[in-house]
């Protein structure tokens, strides 16, 4: 018995070796919460009383389980894979960075183009987004999406939205005509899939990422752009860099204070 006892916890101790091994990219880590769960939409529909936390989730087709934060709502469990708050972490990455994932967890990340594609890949599975959005003021608001999906890394990722809902304005689709930003590819400063050149003032830049930072589903350059550089409440009005949202914050370009992206199952 005890020599069954002894191989169990070797057992255990090499699988959360494994699991942690896969968050090998990001800089941080924390406490985590183990569910049995596929994603966190399943784990809140079968524990309501779930809390928001990190959990380790296995969803179905995926080899390796992953560790993601779980953001616990009335409206059910969500995965959260960008979140900024401030400009302690940069989001100057490159292609490599937002493929594998940045940043803690449970504080300013990018989860990972690889991981949301490998969770949104099976299309007879649908999936909502939903962007939060802060600004210096205290105001908010948010913009949810329908049948949302990532292409391959062969397609560089490409994002795909259907239905728009919320109170901060359709930004992915453009603020105005020729900008749509559904159905491009990501671009970082090292890979460049987003339809520039463009022009800013007398300046030809031949990549959104130079002018609007960090990396992004990027047209021409688009009206939404959440991966740029994070400005502070006095410094935040006029920069081409920052945290964009345009169809809510439609004057000079303004820099949100604070973003979430998140997706659940449906």
């Amino acid at each position: 018995m005890q020599v069954k006892m002894k191989n169990l916890v070797g057992y255990l101790g090499l699988t959360l070796a494994f699991l942690l091994s896969g968050a090998e990219q990001m800089e941080q880590q924390t406490a985590v919460t183990y569910s049995q769960g596929t994603d966190c939409t399943q784990i809140k529909a079968l524990s309501p009383q779930a809390s928001s936390g990190v959990y380790i989730i296995h969803p179905p087709g995926v080899k390796t389980p992953l560790m993601v934060y779980c953001e616990m709502r009335p409206d059910g469990g969500w995965m959260v894979f960008q979140r900024r708050t401030g400009g302690e972490l940069s989001f100057d990455r490159n292609w490599a960075a937002y493929k594998n994932g940045f940043g803690d967890l449970t504080q300013d990340h990018w989860l990972g183009l690889k991981k949301v594609y490998s969770l949104t890949k099976n299309k007879t599975q649908k999936w909502t987004m939903r962007v939060d959005l802060w600004d210096h003021e205290g105001g908010t608001a948010y913009a949810q999406y329908q049948d949302f999906r990532l292409g391959s890394e062969k397609a560089a990722f490409k994002l795909n939205v259907g239905t728009y809902e919320g109170n901060a304005g359709d930004a992915i689709r453009g603020a105005y005509p020729g900008i749509d930003q559904n159905g491009f590819g990501f671009s970082t400063v090292d890979r460049d899939n987003d339809g520039c050149p463009c022009i800013f003032g007398d300046i030809l830049e031949t990549s959104c990422t130079m002018s609007d930072g960090g990396g992004w589903w990027y047209s021409r350059c688009g009206s939404a752009s959440l991966n740029g550089d994070w400005h502070p409440a006095d410094d935040n009005i006029g920069w081409a860099s920052g945290l964009h949202w345009e169809t809510w914050k439609t004057h000079a370009p303004y820099s949100v204070k604070a973003t979430r992206m998140m997706i659940k199952s449906v």
